[in-house]
């Protein structure tokens, strides 16, 4: 489901926008109401956190968003059947879920897959977990039409970058830059050239999706250009359910967001998936 809607997306000169919330943030309750303002704004995949206590490649926005979550009982069952009711809603929207791999270890891979299948689930993010260790993984996720999505970082050498496109289904998640998840001004040097090398070494063969610091229209429409098929903006969307107290408020800031990044996703002649064969 994931690869089609990147081709979709193609054949309308359109690039992906995909939103990252933790769930259960700011409560179990407000999880698929702010899902579907997410959606209605425009956002193309969505992403959606299992909160794990020691979240090591997020920054403080989304460590909060964890505490917060974690504090209004969310655990990852009741986030599973979260993203159930939300795909009832929303069928043709891909839902991805990131989280990290002692979360689906302690669940047990196969209940997990399973489960994750049962309520929707279209692809899977597991930060931690290197594609060497990743084989029992991805047979699960495989028989369950599950895609396995896997992130490479500017520092990652050009011949393990085509290891990791080669392990992973749905897109490659690229991290734009050093560090944690958190809201960034610029895009930096070495993020442009990462996406040049990732272009070039991937050529083609799955979605290139950029995170990582994206949070202005600005950014969404600079990315584009360089040729990537998707941009992920998590702690920007976060950042928004952590300043605005009223439910209303919240939902309308979210929705009214997401358009003007999906705005900026419509850029013509996109160059990435696909576009190297044709």
């Amino acid at each position: 489901m994931i690869k089609e809607k990147f081709i979709k997306l193609k054949e309308r000169q359109e690039g992906a926008l995909i939103a990252y919330i933790t769930g259960g943030d700011p409560s179990l309750k407000l999880t698929p109401l702010i899902a579907d303002s997410l959606i209605s704004g425009g956002v193309d995949i969505l992403e959606i956190g299992i909160p794990f206590s020691d979240p090591i490649a997020d920054g403080p926005t989304i460590q909060l968003a964890v505490e917060r979550a974690l504090k209004a009982g969310a655990t990852p069952k009741k986030i599973l059947d979260l993203i159930g009711k939300i795909k009832k809603k929303n069928e043709e929207t891909p839902i991805v879920i990131l989280t990290y791999y002692n979360i689906i270890y302690k669940f047990g891979l196969k209940k997990f897959f399973k489960f994750a299948s049962l309520n929707g689930v279209n692809g899977v993010i597991a930060a931690d977990l290197p594609i060497e260790e990743a084989d029992e993984y991805k047979r699960g996720a495989q028989k369950h039409h599950i895609d396995t999505i896997f992130l490479a970082a500017p520092s990652t050498p050009i011949k393990r970058l085509r290891i990791i496109a080669q392990a992973s289904s749905g897109f490659l998640y690229l991290i734009s830059t050093f560090g944690v998840t958190g809201v960034r001004e610029k895009i930096q040097d070495l993020t442009v050239e990462f996406i040049k090398k990732a272009l070039s070494t991937v050529n083609g063969k799955i979605p290139l999706a950029v995170g990582f610091g994206v949070s202005k229209p600005t950014h969404v429409k600079k990315f584009f250009s360089l040729g990537v098929d998707g941009v992920i903006v998590g702690s920007k969307f976060v950042k928004l359910i952590e300043e605005n107290k009223t439910e209303r408020e919240l939902l309308r800031k979210m929705e009214g967001f997401a358009f003007e990044l999906k705005k900026a996703s419509k850029v013509k002649n996109v160059k990435g998936y696909l576009s190297m064969k044709e």
